[in-house]
């Protein structure tokens, strides 16, 4: 048995793929918790007082709730069912999984003590630390592990997480702190799986597994994890709210408490932030130049980076709209992408052709591109068979070419986007009627099995493993993340190869080839790469930038009370 390198691993942060609702939504005004300031007595400045002031100002000081702002509402608290950025960001806090990931996407142990593998890489055993608590005081052990594990496996799984699991042959208690996972291949996405948050076994082993997604019970009303931070309340559309976990096993959380309050309405939402009613928020970019002045006037701080994420329009394959991957090209080819960069978002990210982040070690750029070329676009369609009907309108075999374009209420960038796709491809006689809908109605039109989209525009969080089979093979359509139907056997049969290989070089090689295929048939517009900017209060401390991880290691944040505010 060896002990794996984990600086040869990448994990996936709690859930391998999310979708992103609204570029992170989680902003700061001035600091309402900031109300512990200490003051020396007048007259006495002696150096004692300074030192114990000084050193006060460095040691994390408990107490204080953070309020989070988001335009998105979570939908649930189950970490292997759900599938979008809000309902991640709160199961974040409550929940907690074996391993984890740091800022440079590297595997690290968490709840587990040790990971070893054998050497044909097909056995992994994991010791859990000793003395892990569930919020309800229940020990978490080996039981809850093999449940967790062993939900995606079963035939009456119905999330959208199976693929991660499907290698696993058996999991097997070894003793009460020991878990023994055998797999029936080589598995390099193995730690994704191994990540996943643990889920009590006292409480859901008894429900029926083709029921656990739906068990409100549970999923909404009391999810009980072995997170830094306790459910405590959820209004629908308003807030939830999280309070420390003070047998947490890493140390109880500096802050007291997480409100993440829901406002729909992205103007709304930073007016909010302006007041000090929202203290953490993920900037947009039509709004950064605006809270850089009030971060100029120290009124809060920003911390920025690129984001592990791109924004795409995505087409429903199923449509006869978009069967035609000329059309799909033709469609890229008549969207001018830099403008969105340069207008829409204020030159605050970039042009995106393929699914993959420049930050991931699989990207590369060698790869097709359908620059902004109207009139190449119109003579593609027309190739394809669409021509002017009487209105102006394209029509092929008495069909014309409009569509509804979806996408979600509260994140301007999009909004805009919506417009801009309307303007330009009416321009080559397509008529787009964008439709901005409430996110929670708008993912239920989207995921399996209703897929009522013709097209959306969206965004995908990615995992910080750079496998592309959870979204784009086509054993994802029916029940997972592949919701526009794209499928090529080619690039199904490298996704399967590459994830049979240890190797990163050959992996890195054979995922580069995937998204080669992936942008050359255009199943998505890629739109852009975006910046992510985390506003915050002034005093918040023990803050790091994660690209793809926006609340990490969350219990050690604090509000420093001797800071200026």
């Amino acid at each position: 048995m060896k002990q794996k390198s984990l600086l040869l691993i990448v994990l996936t942060l709690v859930l391998s793929l999310f979708l992103a609702a609204c570029s992170g939504s989680n902003n700061a005004g001035t600091n309402t918790n900031n109300t512990n300031n200490t003051n020396n007595a007048a007259g006495e400045n002696n150096e004692e007082d300074a030192e114990e002031d000084e050193e006060a100002t460095n040691e994390p000081v408990p107490g204080g709730d953070l309020v989070i702002g988001s335009t998105g509402s979570p939908t649930m608290f189950n970490p292997l069912y759900s599938a979008d950025t809000a309902s991640s960001a709160i199961e974040g806090f409550i929940f907690d999984g074996l391993l984890t990931s740091d800022t440079a996407f590297e595997t690290q142990l968490n709840m587990a003590e040790s990971w070893d593998i054998s050497e044909d890489d097909l056995v992994h055993t994991l010791k859990i630390k000793d003395g892990i608590k569930f919020h309800d005081g229940e020990a978490l052990n080996a039981d809850d592990v093999v449940f967790t594990l062993s939900i995606p496996l079963s035939e009456d799984y119905d999330g959208p997480r199976a693929g991660y699991f499907e290698k696993i042959e058996s999991v097997e208690k070894v003793d009460d702190l020991t878990v023994k996972v055998t797999l029936s291949a080589v598995d390099p996405t193995i730690h994704i799986a191994l990540g996943y948050p643990i889920l009590p076994q006292h409480i859901l082993g008894e429900v029926p597994i083709a029921e656990l997604g739906e068990y409100t019970e549970f999923n909404t009303k009391n999810p009980i994890g072995a997170g830094p931070f306790k459910f405590e309340t959820w209004e629908d559309g308003q807030f939830v709210k999280v309070v420390a976990n003070d047998d947490y096993w890493d140390g109880r959380p500096y802050l007291d408490s997480l409100t993440y309050r829901i406002i729909p309405d992205a103007d709304a939402l930073m007016t909010a932030l302006a007041a000090g009613d929202i203290q953490y928020y993920t900037v947009p970019s039509t709004d950064i130049a605006t809270v850089q002045e009030w971060e100029a006037n120290g009124d809060l701080k920003i911390e920025s980076g690129l984001a592990l994420s791109y924004t795409y329009l995505g087409y429903n394959l199923r449509n006869p709209l978009f069967e035609d991957v000329k059309v799909r090209q033709a469609l890229t080819h008549a969207l001018d992408r830099e403008l969105i960069v340069e207008s829409v978002m204020n030159g605050d990210g970039e042009v995106a052709d393929v699914p993959e982040s420049p930050l991931s070690w699989a990207y590369d750029e060698d790869v097709p591109r359908f620059e902004y070329d109207v009139e190449k676009a119109k003579a593609m369609l027309e190739e394809a068979g669409w021509t002017p009907g009487a209105d102006g309108t394209l029509e092929k075999d008495g069909q014309k070419f409009e569509f509804t374009l979806k996408t979600n209420q509260g994140n301007k960038v999009r909004e805009d986007i919506a417009v801009v796709v309307q303007e330009q491809f009416a321009e080559l006689g397509i008529k787009v009627t964008p439709d901005i809908m409430e996110w929670s109605a708008f993912l239920a039109d989207i995921d399996p099995p209703k897929w009522n989209f013709d097209a959306i525009i969206l965004g995908w969080a990615l995992s910080t493993d750079p496998d592309p089979s959870g979204i784009f093979h086509s054993k994802e359509i029916e029940e997972g993340l592949n919701f526009v139907g794209w499928s090529n056997e080619e690039a199904d049969k490298l996704m399967d190869e590459a994830n049979l290989t240890m190797d990163r070089d050959e992996r890195a090689a054979k995922i580069q080839a995937i998204n080669k295929i992936i942008a050359e048939e255009q199943p998505y517009t890629f739109l852009y790469y975006p910046n992510a900017h985390r506003a915050m209060p002034t005093n918040l401390e023990g803050f790091e930038f994660h690209a793809r991880a926006e609340f990490y290691n969350i219990n050690k944040w604090w509000l420093n009370p001797n800071a200026e505010n």
